[in-house]
């Protein structure tokens, strides 16, 4: 559950521990994100207004990293816009405050029923470099790469295609979402950023150019086996 209001939270949890539920609290976004990625809870219970990252955001941030944890925001904006927003966000279940118990305790067993998904994965690796999908942070060889939203957009692709040749269509397509060709070195100069960065620490390079084709992120032998 993350809920900033302890007293609501005090009343929740103690109603849910009642009825068999194990429930775990935090109150603020940030801490209610990299929780919610770093153990497999069967239901996130979610306050729209929080601290440090709001509800809406910590929910869209976690649809973004594929983990699909069944959401019902529990929050006072109960509005029909309001629903509908946090629905749009990848919320599965919504409650207006005030609430009654019993009915926020058959929407948690309602979600709780679904069938249990398949494992997400919320790092990419390749080699010594790691990008955690949740903090939004890339690292080589233990020392962290600054990337640009659209840079770790491009870096991400690579990483979920990694050893497969990738061209510049779909990079266009799946980064920028162009379905036209721009008809400039936008891709190319990104890659050529992307290159820069990566290799600040050291290391062989990763991104290779395939001539007439497009790009491929690859692994030298000797590093993958190391």
């Amino acid at each position: 559950m993350i809920e900033d209001d302890q007293e609501t939270a005090d009343y929740v949890a103690r109603g849910l521990r009642e009825q068999g539920h194990a429930v775990d609290h935090v109150g603020d976004g940030h801490e209610g994100l990299f929780r919610a990625g770093e153990v497999a809870y069967d239901v996130l219970i979610v306050d729209r207004m929080l601290p440090g990252i709001d509800g809406l955001s910590t929910v869209r941030i976690l649809r973004e990293a594929e983990l699909r944890t069944p959401v019902l925001f529990l929050t006072a904006l109960g509005g029909v816009g309001d629903r509908v927003r946090g629905l749009d966000a990848g919320g599965d279940d919504y409650l207006a405050k005030p609430f009654a118990f019993a009915e926020l305790l058959a929407r948690v067993n309602a979600l709780a029923r679904r069938p249990p998904l398949a494992e997400v994965q919320t790092t990419l690796r390749a080699g010594n470099l790691e990008m955690d999908l949740l903090k939004r942070t890339v690292m080589r060889g233990g020392k962290e790469i600054d990337l640009q939203p659209r840079e770790f957009q491009l870096l991400e692709y690579l990483l979920r295609h990694a050893e497969r040749v990738v061209t510049r269509t779909m990079l266009l397509e799946a980064v920028w979402d162009f379905h036209f060709d721009p008809k400039t070195n936008i891709v190319e100069t990104h890659i050529s950023r992307l290159r820069s960065k990566l290799a600040q620490w050291g290391g062989p390079e990763l991104i290779h150019t395939v001539r007439g084709a497009g790009y491929v992120l690859r692994v030298p032998a000797s590093v993958a086996s190391a």
